[in-house]
């Protein structure tokens, strides 16, 4: 993953705080789940010292350790050695943002708004991404949007965009269960890629876990392709 891409990704999702020791960064989550409360390699070098360290600091934090490591990168090899197992295999994917803002989108399928409606919470909190995660998009600092999803006249999916120079990054991207299998997401990812092509982005890319294979499908029909991916590190 360029360096670019890398700090669009960190950007479009923050945490609450950081604590850097050494070539590690480690992010205090409040509850917002593992991406935001995991340690990070911010070069090719670290040392055990940092490992012991940043494991004090998700300590201090009432947080479990966690590392979130890109495949390939020498903390693997480290923490193997110290009985850390990988696990949760999570998979970077990108698209042009004009392949994606390539036709037109139906009337009344999709909008972008900001800030989300009260029928946007209540979608996240029922696909699980609760009042924590939720206020992580409050945090970002980058131009950014939610997309409403309708089918069937009613509300029934919703994303988060936000847009770091070439790059837009998609996240929190969920329709109630009762509407999938109808192209919601499809049409909530493209007009994602129309707000992403106003502020000037090149690329549109998302993280996704590597056993959501539905998902994947989905994305790849899109035309969205694997460029990285990382572990999360736990014991």
């Amino acid at each position: 993953m360029s360096p670019s891409l890398e700090r669009a990704f960190e950007e479009s999702w923050p945490a609450a705080e950081y604590i850097e020791t050494g070539g590690l960064r480690t992010g205090r989550g409040l509850g917002g789940g593992m991406r935001v409360s995991s340690t990070r390699p911010t070069g090719s070098e670290c040392h055990e010292d940092d490992i012991d360290r940043a494991v004090e600091i998700h300590q201090g934090w009432s947080q479990n350790p966690a590392f979130r490591v890109p495949e390939g990168h020498p903390l693997e090899e480290i923490l193997k050695t110290r009985d850390w197992q990988p696990n949760t295999r999570t998979l970077i994917l990108s698209a042009a943002v004009t392949e994606l803002a390539d036709r037109d989108i139906p009337p009344v399928t999709s909008f972008a708004i900001w800030p989300p409606l009260a029928i946007q919470k209540e979608l996240w909190t029922e696909q699980g991404i609760g009042a924590a995660r939720q206020e992580i998009m409050s945090r970002v600092e980058l131009p950014k949007t939610s997309i409403l999803g309708r089918i069937d006249d009613r509300a029934a999916g919703t994303a988060f965009v936000a847009a770091a120079r070439d790059h837009a990054a998609l996240h929190a991207l969920e329709v109630i269960e009762t509407q999938r299998r109808k192209g919601l997401a499809g049409w909530i990812v493209r007009n994602a890629a129309f707000w992403a092509q106003q502020q000037g982005c090149k690329t549109m890319f998302l993280a996704v876990t590597a056993q959501n294979r539905p998902a994947i499908a989905l994305y790849k029909t899109l035309g969205f392709s694997e460029i990285a991916a990382y572990h999360y590190w736990q014991r």
